[in-house]
Formats: structure tokens, C-alpha cells, sequence
């Protein structure tokens, strides 16, 4: 299974938030992944904290035959199309897309997998636990539930509905 974590929390050409989520499911596909599920969005506090807008989360997990790097270029193609420019971590952004797991392969080279700090966000986590309630971490073993369960204190997530597909 080929996890991918959508986030965003700033307007762009799409819209809100989370209508530049749900447009960039349709870039994904159209680009040439099958999204097999996605999670509903979620509603989360900036991490780390600070006077930034509030951020709308996603999980989807997608079919393609495309290398890790080729998905992750993918990704990056699409966060520029929708307005994302990288200049430093953690900043507001249009769009956040990141490949969270790729089949359980284990990297340490680009692309880093699984994403090196997916086991420290309820943003993450959440959604991941609609999508893939069974998922385990390559590296630790350790179940979404039990990861949700060691979470810090003070990551705020709030279920704001399903995603439908087809819409």
C-alpha cells in the first residue's frame, strides 16, 4: 500500500483548503495514480505551534507502478501547481503532499521511507487510522493505533468529513 498524506492551510487558485485538497486528489489521477481510499480531512493545529492559520489533513493510499522517486517527484510537481513555494520548514503552505509509505520499503536515501516523522503527528495518524486501521510501521512494527496512543500531548485534530471520490 502507497500511503500519501495531503495537507494545506492556506487558499490557492482551487480554493479553501480543503477544496485544494480534493483538486489535488483529481491531479493525482489524472497524473496517473488510482486513489483507492481516502480518509475524511481533519482539521489540525499548526506543528509546532505558532500564529498560523489552522491546517486541513488528509491520508489517501494509491495504486501506481511508479518508483518512490518518481511519486515523490510527482507530488512536488503537483504542491507547485497549486502555488507551493518551499522556502522554510514548517511555513503555511497551499499545498502539502508527502509519501508517507510506499509498500513498507524501508530508505534512508531520497525519498526517506517511511516518512521519518509520520509516527510523531496526529495529523498523520488519524487520518492514516481511516484508511489503514491495520497499517504497521516498517520500521518499528508498531501498530497506527498504538503510535496514535504515544502521541505527545497538545496535537489537535478535529474530523471534519468524508471525502467522497467521486466528487
Amino acid at each position: 500500500m502507497i500511503l500519501i498524506g495531503l495537507g494545506a492551510n492556506l487558499p490557492s487558485a482551487a480554493g479553501l483548503p480543503a477544496a485544494t485538497l480534493a483538486a489535488a486528489l483529481k491531479a493525482l489521477c489524472a497524473a496517473g495514480l488510482a486513489i483507492e481510499r481516502c480518509s475524511p480531512w481533519y482539521r489540525t493545529a499548526p506543528l509546532p505551534a505558532g500564529d498560523q492559520p489552522w491546517y486541513v489533513n488528509g491520508v489517501a493510499a494509491v495504486a501506481t507502478r511508479l518508483e518512490p522517486a518518481e511519486v515523490l517527484a510527482l507530488l512536488h510537481r503537483i504542491e507547485e501547481r497549486f502555488g507551493r513555494i518551499r522556502r522554510e520548514r514548517n511555513e503555511p503552505r497551499p499545498l502539502d503532499l508527502d509519501l508517507l509509505d510506499y509498500d513498507g520499503l524501508v530508505r534512508a536515501a531520497a525519498p526517506v521511507l517511511p516518512h521519518p516523522r509520520l509516527h510523531e503527528r496526529a495529523f498523520v495518524l488519524l487520518p492514516l487510522r481511516d484508511v489503514a486501521p491495520e497499517w504497521r510501521h516498517p520500521v518499528s512494527g508498531a501498530g497506527v493505533a498504538e503510535l496514535i496512543a504515544r502521541l505527545p500531548p497538545g496535537q489537535i485534530a478535529a474530523r471534519l468529513g468524508d471525502y467522497n471520490i467521486s466528487d
